[in-house]
């Protein structure tokens, strides 16, 4: 079983910045692709920007140039940066990653979500 959990979210105002984090932790032999969602209120999940075990990146058309995603293998953490942030950014967002799991002599492929944190920017 694997356990992810974000942080950092909060109230901030326009031209703000906030950093979350998504914190993996049980089972884990190794992370493969890491992603960061967001879901305003009335409006569909969207993916804003993946990672890879390799460290490619990947923003959606609303998030590039502002917000960075990284992570740090060795604490299996995953971090989005999120700067010049406007009130179209408010939204729950969470974290979802795709990791190798079980046994080592039994291994297999699981994905899983983030419970979200709320990030709120006034105007």
């Amino acid at each position: 079983q694997v356990q992810l959990v974000e942080s950092g979210g909060g109230l901030v105002q326009a031209g703000e910045s906030l950093r979350l984090s998504c914190a993996a932790s049980g089972t884990i032999l190794s992370i493969n692709a890491m992603h960061w969602y967001r879901q305003a209120p009335g409006k569909q999940r969207e993916l804003i920007a993946t990672i890879t075990s390799g460290g490619s990146t990947n923003y959606a058309d609303s998030v590039k140039g502002r917000f960075t995603i990284s992570r740090d293998n060795a604490k299996n953490t995953m971090y989005l940066q999120m700067t010049s942030l406007t009130p179209n950014d408010t939204a729950v967002y969470y974290c979802h990653a795709n990791f190798v799991t079980g046994r080592v002599s039994n291994q297999y492929l699981a994905s899983y979500w983030g419970q979200g944190t709320q990030v709120t920017v006034s105007s």
